[in-house]
């Protein structure tokens, strides 16, 4: 499993996880005191799933 967030420029800013789990639901807090406010998008990507979503980060 992998999970990235990219920029708006398509610029990778985080890899917050790359590791192998069992089937299963899991939840990640995703901590963005390093970024800008703006628009973001994160990758979620496994052995036969891909999805990318648009989210939106206001300090």
């Amino acid at each position: 499993v992998e999970l990235k967030v990219f920029d708006i420029n398509g610029k990778e800013v985080g890899n917050l996880v790359n590791s192998e789990f069992s089937a299963g639901e899991y939840e990640y807090t995703f901590n963005g005191s390093n970024l800008t406010s703006g628009i973001y998008f994160y990758t979620l990507k496994t052995n036969n799933f891909s999805e990318t979503k648009k989210m939106t980060l206001i300090k």
